[in-house]
């Protein structure tokens, strides 16, 4: 089972999971804790390969890595937890598989909430992910990383974002970066699948005004989806949870409440 850690409150019955990104790990949420728990349950968890959950246990890391068998990684631990329903906070991948849970799982889903989320690829996307397949065997996973880390995230603001999560990748091994990046080959039809279908969960997507990978396909996402809201942070870039925590925090945990 994936590692994870719980913060009860002591009263709140909601509950509110947390899904980093690849290459991330739980502790990129270290900005949210206080402020989330004193409102709510709080769940937060390293995906496989990431953070405390280590690569080699049998009974998670010699299967298969689809978007379906990390999306039910997520879902034995809500399920060994007792959780019949939460609400969710992705970023930047994270945001697929919660997409992916609640597709497979709508009836868990209370709400969700969407940093830097990604529903499409553009073409300097798309341009990145081929470099990637091309050069992932050869090329040490790190150097990669650190390429698309300053393509997603360019800007002298968007510093602390960037060092963050090129230290928590130095944490992955070569094969776990190369066995995550094989997704890619599923992400297409799976994001036009999702921009296609209003799947009328409760949604909040906050998102980087300086975002300029995935911020254009978002904006045409929430103006077809009907419980789908957007917000832009400005001066900020993919990562909002970590560039502008007080207003990620802020946005997340009013727009909860409204639904409560």
């Amino acid at each position: 089972m994936l590692n994870y850690t719980t913060y009860k409150h002591k009263s709140a019955k909601q509950w509110v999971t947390f899904v980093h990104g690849a290459g991330g790990s739980s502790s990129i949420w270290y900005k949210q804790i206080r402020s989330f728990s004193s409102q709510f349950n709080i769940l937060v968890l390293d995906l496989r390969g990431h953070g405390a959950s280590k690569p080699g246990l049998k009974d998670t890391f010699n299967k298969k890595y689809t978007f379906n068998s990390i999306t039910n990684d997520i879902v034995e631990v809500i399920d060994f937890l007792e959780i019949k329903k939460s609400h969710f906070v992705g970023i930047s991948l994270g945001t697929i598989l919660i997409r992916n849970l609640a597709e497979k799982y709508p009836e868990r889903v209370l709400s969700m909430i969407m940093g830097g989320a990604i529903m499409k690829l553009n073409f300097r996307s798309q341009v990145l992910i081929k470099l990637g397949v091309i050069f992932k065997s050869v090329v040490p996973y790190m150097l990669l990383y650190k390429f698309f880390a300053f393509v997603i995230m360019p800007k002298k603001n968007h510093k602390n974002s960037r060092l963050l999560f090129v230290n928590e990748a130095k944490k992955l091994y070569q094969k776990e970066f190369v066995r995550w990046f094989k997704l890619t080959s599923e992400i297409n039809p799976l994001l036009k699948f999702f921009r296609t279908k209003d799947i009328k969960i409760p949604t909040l997507y906050v998102m980087g005004e300086e975002d300029h990978l995935f911020l254009p396909s978002i904006k045409q996402v929430t103006a077809r989806h009907a419980l789908s809201k957007l917000f832009i942070i400005e001066k900020c870039g993919h990562v909002v949870n970590v560039d502008q925590p007080e207003v990620f925090n802020n946005q997340s945990i009013s727009f909860i409440k409204n639904i409560i």
